[in-house]
């Protein structure tokens, strides 16, 4: 098979999908693998590794994509990439499709089949290509939300961890996947009062054991998420459905009643959003301010620490890539889990969520 691994275009991302070690290990199993010139750059990979690595290096993004059996990315195809899609594509990579109208109808228009890393499932139903990236996210969430809380990014001027004497800043975490659990790693870190909410109690248990009492679990209903959120210095949305449209659970009127200054970081984004007031943002332009509250949307945040995140995503995704590189057909029977991660095929919507998130 030959593929392909295109230069992200996406605002702000310096993520690559494939590796040096990965295109190797593509070209080992009697696989061509294209590169576009550049595309490893943002996550200090130069075209010369690819080259010893046994990969082509190829001038532009119409031969990455127009010479591929496959195309392997980061992040889901873009308007200016629409074009670039065709009949008996297979494209591995997110894709968010529940939140995101515009690319599934390109997709189904150009009978793209699309295997999503948000959906490929474990044996016991983890999502293992979701998780590091999710892992990364959650951690940035706290990282960026302490910052703006800062005075001179438009904050009131809260330090996190407090010092004696003064109270320390109140996080909020939705959630307690790997996102959630994420922030509020860090957040304990730095010595903020946490409190996590989930509707799982059996997840909110093991979170109680996990960090020894210092993070206060509470059921996720209406009453406490709107107490809760309403009392944040930091709220961090990390709520999530496999495949589907997140749930809103914090309303505008909730956002209404937070401190002015305060600040939503909503990794949920991708999918919609769990927070009423949440739109998608750029790196160039992370940030709006909505009632008096800083709302931080970026739907690419792992990008901003390109070198971990790449390492990172490569590890989960190469050996899926490697038995799709394989035979499609027969690395999805093989693979209930793997399968799982099919979107989109011979243009019909092939994903049960995203099919009722978009009415199809």
């Amino acid at each position: 098979m030959i593929i392909g691994v295109p230069k992200e275009v996406k605002i702000g991302e310096n993520r690559v999908a494939v590796v040096p070690a990965g295109a190797q290990a593509l070209a080992d199993a009697g696989h061509r693998v294209l590169v576009q010139a550049g595309a490893g750059a943002g996550s200090g990979i130069a075209d010369e590794a690819y080259r010893a690595a046994g990969a082509e290096i190829v001038p532009d993004a119409a031969v990455a994509w127009g010479g591929a059996d496959m195309v392997v990315k980061v992040k889901e195809p873009i308007a200016s990439e629409f074009a670039l899609l065709r009949p008996g594509l297979v494209l591995f990579t997110y894709l968010h499709l529940a939140a995101a109208r515009e690319l599934t109808l390109a997709l189904l228009e150009r009978g793209v089949t699309a295997i999503a890393y948000e959906t490929v499932e474990a044996a016991d139903r983890s999502l293992p290509l979701l998780a590091p990236m999710s892992e990364v996210a959650g951690r940035l969430a706290t990282q960026i939300g302490a910052t703006l809380l800062q005075k001179d990014r438009g904050g009131p001027g809260i330090l996190l961890g407090g010092v004696p004497g003064v109270r320390h800043g109140r996080v909020t975490v939705l959630g307690g996947g790997a996102v959630g659990v994420n922030a509020a790693r860090v957040a304990v870190g730095m010595g903020a009062e946490v409190t996590l909410l989930d509707v799982d109690l059996k997840r909110l248990t093991a979170i109680d054991e996990h960090f020894q009492g210092k993070v206060e679990t509470l059921m996720s209903n209406r009453a406490n998420v709107e107490e809760a959120a309403v009392a944040s210095d930091l709220l961090v949305g990390g709520v999530l459905l496999a495949g589907a449209r997140a749930p809103v659970l914090v309303s505008e009127e909730a956002v209404r009643r937070m401190q002015a200054g305060s600040v939503i970081v909503d990794v949920a984004v991708d999918q919609g959003g769990c927070i009423e007031t949440i739109r998608p943002t750029t790196h160039a332009e992370p940030t709006y301010v909505v009632h008096g509250v800083i709302h931080y949307g970026v739907t690419n945040m792992p990008a901003l620490v390109p070198r971990t995140s790449t390492f990172a995503l490569t590890n989960a995704t190469l050996p899926y890539a490697l038995r799709l590189a394989g035979g499609v057909d027969a690395a999805l029977a093989a693979d209930p889990g793997l399968a799982k991660g099919l979107n989109t095929r011979a243009g019909a919507v092939v994903y049960a969520a995203v099919a009722a998130a978009l009415g199809r």
